[in-house]
């Protein structure tokens, strides 16, 4: 089930550069994930992960180059992509005074979402919270936190997910939990991109893996049989530098 423009893939960048200073984050990254897939991106650290999924979420802009979500172009269309965004990054970004459940109503009112008291107490159950929803932000764990700022990230049913290193501070149980999440995610039509050091993670989540080096992309493959590509996987074209 497609979400976006006819023909247009979910995700989709083209010539990104980023620099800070005399630094270059990224150099040229063209990345293109296809509906109900979820993708993974590997790199060393320092590879210009982050600085891609923050542009891709429009949350930073790029020096050079565009980028789409679901068919709508970050630079021309920017609010109607980002509400198409669910974001998880390293910073939680909650307030820690508001208890869980006051995190999302302030978040659904923000996103206009239905039928919303509904929809809390779903995503609460979903990344088993209901029993600490009304505990404040401040009193949790940090694994309890990151599993409260998926939550939010699925909130208003975004057709895409950008998570950064989201099993981070994760146990094990709930990292199975947000594998099915997002199995159900893809299976569902929608689609995902995100970070991780585990190469076992990227084995058992990813339909399609791409690796950063140095803010190129140094390979990109679908996953056939839980085989991960290496540095000399199948290259795009001359764009990526």
């Amino acid at each position: 089930m497609s979400h976006g423009s006819s023909g247009s893939p979910a995700i989709s960048a083209a010539g990104l550069r980023k620099d800070y200073g005399d630094r270059s984050v990224l150099r040229g990254v063209d990345i293109s994930v296809p509906w109900g897939q979820t993708a993974v991106l590997f790199g060393p650290n320092g590879a210009g992960k982050t600085t891609l999924l923050r542009i891709l979420a429009g949350l930073s802009r790029p020096d050079a180059g565009d980028t789409h979500i679901a068919g709508f172009q970050m630079r021309r269309s920017g609010g109607r992509a980002r509400t198409l965004v669910g974001f998880v990054g390293h910073q939680t970004l909650l307030y820690s005074d508001l208890t869980c459940r006051e995190n999302l109503v302030f978040y659904a009112k923000l996103y206009g979402v239905e039928d919303s008291a509904h929809r809390i107490g779903r995503v609460l159950e979903r990344l088993n919270l209901a029993d600490r929803a009304d505990r404040r932000v401040r009193t949790l764990s940090h694994g309890m936190q990151k599993r409260l700022s998926l939550a939010r990230a699925i909130l208003h049913e975004p057709a895409v997910l950008l998570l950064d290193e989201p099993e981070s501070g994760l146990d094990a149980d709930s990292v199975a939990s947000l594998g099915h999440l997002l199995k159900d995610w893809s299976t569902s039509g929608k689609s995902a991109l995100l970070t991780t050091h585990s190469s076992e993670i990227g084995q058992a989540w990813a339909d399609r893996v791409f690796i950063l080096e140095r803010g190129r992309l140094a390979g990109e493959s679908p996953v056939h049989g839980n085989a991960l590509p290496t540095q000399s996987a199948s290259r795009p074209g001359a764009a990526h530098g």
